[in-house]
């Protein structure tokens, strides 16, 4: 895993807080040694922190280097593969998943007050339809949360009224969530890192790790220290290269965001009065909601898997131009792209390399959420509490030979395969 300097985006530019911990020098003991410092990991560390424990933290880059500070920044419900856990259980995924599908909300709604973190957190989601199906499905989960008594306010939206809160007539109809939220995602990141300090934790950044020596302590290296622990925790998610045998379970997949130049206040009017995130249903799908200075950031998947902005631009910007036209003369001030990763089945992937190396990974673009609820299931298994683990870890990835060498060709076949599927 090679150092690398943080992503040129609005959010690294934006955050009112920049890490400089030192790097690993030396060799240390803890009891907890934590390989990435994105949401899992750090999200893991506070909840090991909370607890007791003593824990340090290694990461190749930066706090909220990947995914977790480049993503969306938005609180989605619900855990992909859902169906394929609860197959494997054997029970119903509605009563499995009823609570677990907003668990990350709540542990980042506490996380916010309790520690003061200042991440421009606010609540409001609308899920776009595009197609009947799409109508339907809404359906489907409008009748679920009111049989749940879900404890927010959520209701359907016609075409017109879709129309009158965001501005736009791309959407047949939606359904507004207001227990989803939005937020700056690298903030919360930097933010509950320095919570995990002020608790004890250790946090080395620009050390990426070259080995992990197993036993019955393994020792996590670097070029120029070492960390020894009871425990081993990977929370790479698709930078991570470490382990041989997590490779070809999940694909990389790039996914890019542009952010506007400020928009006036009235335009904000005519476009999202409400300040709500805003996502469509597709595999390939695109996503956008307003930051707290009121850019409009726009964020999707295209045939693209490098980090040139001017390209990136070049790709989202008709996208966005689709569904607001209005905004033909107003500038793209920033355009980068991050890496998330995609279980072959959907499934979170969280599991065990040995019986002391834990890993935890593969969100498909949920992450913000399920990041939060895998750092406590993490924590719950390291202290011994195995079911929550155990109900994804007992669902078998399904592994394709060569993905590691080959997800780039093998990402662009898939995205043309969903491309297609999101059509019919």
């Amino acid at each position: 895993m090679q150092s690398q300097s943080h992503t040129g985006s609005y959010y690294a530019a934006s955050v009112n807080d920049v890490t400089d911990f030192a790097p690993l020098r030396g060799d240390h003991s803890t009891d907890v040694c934590i390989i990435g410092a994105g949401f899992t990991g750090i999200s893991s560390a506070l909840h090991l922190l909370e607890r007791g424990y003593n824990v340090h933290v290694v990461e190749a880059n930066r706090v909220g280097w990947g995914a977790s500070g480049r993503n969306g920044g938005q609180i989605i419900g619900g855990i992909s593969g859902e169906k394929v856990i609860a197959k494997n259980l054997g029970k119903d995924a509605d009563i499995v998943f009823k609570d677990l599908r907003w668990a990350g909300h709540e542990i980042i709604r506490e996380r916010v007050l309790k520690y003061g973190i200042e991440c421009d957190l606010k609540f409001g989601y609308l899920d776009v339809a595009i197609k009947q199906r799409h109508l339907r499905e809404q359906q489907a989960d409008f009748d679920r949360m009111q049989n749940d008594g879900f404890p927010h306010e959520f209701r359907k939206l016609s075409a017109a009224e879709t129309q009158a809160t965001i501005g736009t007539s791309a959407y047949i109809g939606s359904l507004l969530n207001m227990g989803n939220g939005h937020l700056h995602p690298l903030k919360l990141c930097v933010g509950e890192a320095r919570a995990a300090v002020s608790l004890g934790a250790t946090i080395y950044e620009q050390s990426p790790v070259i080995d992990i020596q197993k036993g019955s302590r393994p020792r996590v290296v670097t070029q120029n220290g070492s960390v020894t622990a009871d425990v081993v925790i990977l929370a790479g998610n698709a930078y991570h290269v470490l382990e041989r045998k997590l490779r070809g379970i999940m694909f990389p997949v790039r996914s890019f965001i542009i952010a506007t130049e400020p928009l006036s206040e009235k335009t904000v009017n005519q476009i999202n009065p409400k300040d709500l995130a805003v996502c469509d249903p597709n595999f390939v799908l695109e996503y956008f909601r307003l930051s707290a200075d009121k850019r409009l950031l726009f964020g999707g998947r295209c045939n693209y898997f490098g980090e040139d902005p001017n390209i990136i631009k070049q790709q989202l910007r008709p996208k966005l131009l689709r569904i607001y036209p209005q905004l033909s003369n107003i500038n793209i001030d920033y355009a980068w792209g991050g890496t998330i990763g995609i279980p072959v089945n959907r499934v979170p992937l969280l599991g065990r390399i040995a019986a002391n190396i834990f890993y935890c990974q593969g969100y498909s673009g949920h992450g913000v959420n399920v990041t939060h609820l895998a750092g406590k299931i993490m924590a719950d298994a390291v202290a011994g509490t195995v079911e929550q683990f155990d109900m994804f870890a007992n669902v078998k990835p399904l592994i394709i030979p060569g993905a590691h060498y080959l997800s780039t060709p093998m990402v662009a076949l898939g995205m043309m395969y969903y491309k297609i599927k999101d059509r019919l």
